[in-house]
């Protein structure tokens, strides 16, 4: 497991092995979270990503706008 030195300015990098697995690329954002005593980062995926990964969930219906 690859251990991470924190700098003076509170950044890490993330190992090299672990970004090839996760597809991290430079200027991709991520969500880190504080889980306990460690922190998780995990990576944010655009919404269109998401199409179509979930055919059985219906559509959406837009209510009517009220005036």
């Amino acid at each position: 497991m690859p251990v991470v030195t924190v700098s003076p300015k509170y950044q890490v990098v993330i190992p090299k092995d672990v970004r090839e697995q996760l597809n991290i690329r430079p200027g991709q954002k991520v969500e880190a979270f504080a889980v306990g005593n460690r922190i998780e980062l995990v990576p944010v995926e655009p919404i269109r990503v998401f199409r179509g990964r979930f055919p059985e969930v219906p559509p959406l219906e837009r209510e009517r706008d009220h005036l």
